[in-house]
């Protein structure tokens, strides 16, 4: 599986955090791709998930409200919103695939991209 992640950088508290996740190397409408994010002195947390399989979508308790997935099948790219930005926030974010549904915790991934570099800073 490959993994093209885009978007993170520096954000404005108070802004929007938008990411890409683009997967190659499976049958993309098979599997659920998510997003999770490792914050210093934390544990990695799950944001959000996408089942392209069934259309279904999981968020994280800590950031529902705020979060949004989408995904464009043309394009195999899954991608996240993350509104009202702030310091703690900060942190890795990584992109992940599981087979074939989002799992209760989407903390359960198969598959890991590199991760992009978010610090949400003024």
């Amino acid at each position: 599986v490959q993994f093209v992640e885009s978007g993170g950088g520096l954000v404005q508290p108070g802004g929007s955090l938008r990411l890409s996740c683009s997967v190659s190397g499976l049958l993309f409408d098979s599997y659920a791709i998510g997003w999770v994010r490792q914050v210093p002195g934390k544990g990695r947390e799950g944001l959000a998930c996408f089942a392209v399989s069934d259309g279904s979508k999981r968020y994280g308790s800590s950031v529902d409200g705020r979060v949004a997935v989408s995904v464009d099948n043309t394009k195999k790219t899954v991608s996240l919103q993350l509104d009202n930005m702030q310091p703690d926030d900060s942190g890795e974010y990584y992109c992940a695939v599981n087979y074939p549904y989002c799992e209760a915790q989407i903390l359960q991934y198969h598959s890991w991209g590199q991760g992009t570099q978010v610090r949400v800073s003024s």
